[in-house]
């Protein structure tokens, strides 16, 4: 049985692991629902874009897992508390592209999540 306290972190290495064959099949829908503007889903060179950050995003959800399923839990709160970064980044871009909804949403997401890494919730 999954401890309460280890389904948080595994939905976001679901959702990391899974959300990055998104772009691979639709790359101006997934960014379009990652917040950022039509302007940015319709271009090319966006699309490329997403498509390669998607998949380091996979990478790292599968790294999740595989910290997850060696029961490394340190390992796996020490990418979790990588990911404010992350957030920090997503929520600045998205600001910057005129989308403060969404930047306050990624932001507050990554602080979460990196959060919960930091303090050793799945530990």
């Amino acid at each position: 049985m999954v401890p309460l306290r280890h389904i948080p972190p595994l939905f976001v290495a679901f959702a990391l692991t899974f959300g990055g064959l998104y772009p691979f099949f639709d790359a101006p829908g997934a960014i379009r629902e990652f917040g950022l503007p039509n302007h940015v889903a319709t271009s090319s060179p966006a699309q490329s874009v997403m498509k390669l950050s998607s998949a380091r995003g996979s990478a790292i959800g599968l790294a999740l897992f595989a910290f997850y399923l060696r029961k490394q839990y340190a390992a796996f709160d020490t990418v979790l508390a990588s990911l404010f970064y992350v957030g920090l980044v997503d929520g600045y871009v998205c600001w910057q592209e005129g989308v403060p909804g969404k930047a306050l949403f990624r932001f507050c997401s990554g602080l979460i999540i990196g959060g919960w890494g930091f303090l050793g919730l799945t530990t």
